[in-house]
């Protein structure tokens, strides 16, 4: 039973004090995000602003919420994917004020009842992850764009939706690419996902990674996060990639590359961190 009012809809209210401790621990570890949030607290630039926020609720989001939050916004989140969010985080954030539309599992329906309670606090600044939000807007709820002066997407595949969008003539608000960052490639992709990718694998099977043949399918940045990570647990890793001067890249950093039909012949775990759909299709398999 998911417990909902008119401020927030989470799993599980008493949750909160387990997900406070989550929250405290990632702020230990979030010293640049505290500097700021010390000024935020201060100054108040976001004072009289409303943020729409379509992100991983996870205790490091929390610590950009509640920093937001110090500084004078209203804040409305709601998860970015079904399956990442902490449902103790997201009681603690309502708690403390946010308004909390996610609970881990949600399905389709679900999914879009969330991101349009964000949409209901009609904000003025949109947080994406991967365009859900921002499409929405866009298609369904085309009367909240009044509302919006600007927006940000950190990811990849959100990028390129809005620009697509922006080409031809849809996209109604300017959007800051957080992901063309380098900090973000590097410390986020490379770094990031490449240790959680790992994380994920382990947690789900147990698997001894070392000895294993592991392809990675793309070399871009999370390609080369994935790849450095397996070789380093003792894999032999095989890189597929369609781009020629990457292709090249993975083979001067030591790897193995091929085409993915050939690796699918020898392969014992498979990672696509391309952004596409069917780069493992039918025929592969």
């Amino acid at each position: 039973m998911i417990e909902k009012t008119k401020d927030y809809a989470v799993k599980d209210i008493k949750l909160a004090e387990e997900g406070r401790n989550l929250i405290h621990w990632a702020e230990d570890h979030m010293p640049v995000l505290m500097k700021i949030r010390e000024d935020f607290e201060k100054n108040k630039p976001l004072k009289g602003l409303t943020l729409g926020c379509c992100l991983h609720v996870t205790k490091e989001t929390a610590v950009l919420m509640r920093t937001l939050k110090a500084g004078g916004a209203e804040v409305a989140l709601c998860g970015s994917n079904p399956l990442s969010t902490n449902d103790a985080v997201a009681a603690a954030l309502a708690e403390d004020g946010i308004f909390v539309y996610a609970w881990r599992g949600v399905n389709t329906d679900e999914y879009y009842w969330c991101v349009d309670k964000v949409l209901d606090h009609q904000p003025s600044i949109t947080m994406d992850d991967g365009s859900d939000l921002v499409t929405r807007l866009h298609t369904v709820r085309k009367e909240g764009l009044e509302y919006v002066i600007a927006g940000t997407e950190e990811t990849t595949t959100g990028v390129n939706r809005q620009k697509i969008m922006a080409e031809k003539g849809e996209l109604k608000y300017p959007i800051i690419a957080v992901n063309d960052a380098m900090t973000k490639h590097f410390f986020d992709n490379r770094y990031g996902t490449g240790q959680s990718t790992i994380d994920g694998i382990l947690r789900a099977t147990s698997v001894l990674i070392s000895g294993k043949t592991f392809v990675v399918c793309g070399y871009g940045w999370c390609g080369k996060g994935v790849s450095m990570r397996a070789r380093g647990m003792g894999a032999n890793v095989i890189v597929t990639e369609v781009d020629p001067v990457r292709a090249l890249e993975a083979v001067m950093d030591g790897f193995r590359v091929m085409p993915i039909k050939e690796a699918a012949s020898v392969g014992d775990i498979f990672v696509t961190v391309t952004g596409n759909k069917h780069v493992i299709d039918e025929q592969v398999i």
